[in-house]
């Protein structure tokens, strides 16, 4: 899937906001910068090493209390941008990893 091919109509943010990821384990943290996002995904620019994302379920933390958060899972990553799809149901299904 392209990065172009959305479900859900994006917002390109005017200036990119900081954001955290986390695993939903708390055992690791990266700090990433919001570049887009829709109510079902966002993109994302992350600083620091990818090897992380593997766990392929983490947590997209809003806010700087941690009060805000989206449960989300890889969808891609081209360099250091990652597309993220947010998790709204337990039961959801892993979808392949595409990496450019």
């Amino acid at each position: 899937m392209a990065w172009g091919d959305r479900r859900a109509e994006r917002v390109r943010l005017e200036h990119q906001r900081p954001v955290n990821l986390m695993g939903t384990d708390g055992a690791w943290q990266r700090s990433c910068l919001l570049v887009d996002v829709s109510a079902t995904g966002a993109k994302l620019e992350v600083e620091g090493s990818l090897d992380v994302l593997k766990a392929r379920e983490f947590l997209l933390v809003l806010s700087s209390t941690g009060m805000a958060f989206r449960r989300c899972e890889l969808v891609r990553i081209e360099g250091s941008s990652v597309g993220v799809r947010f998790i709204t149901d337990a039961k959801s299904k892993a979808r392949p990893v595409i990496r450019k």
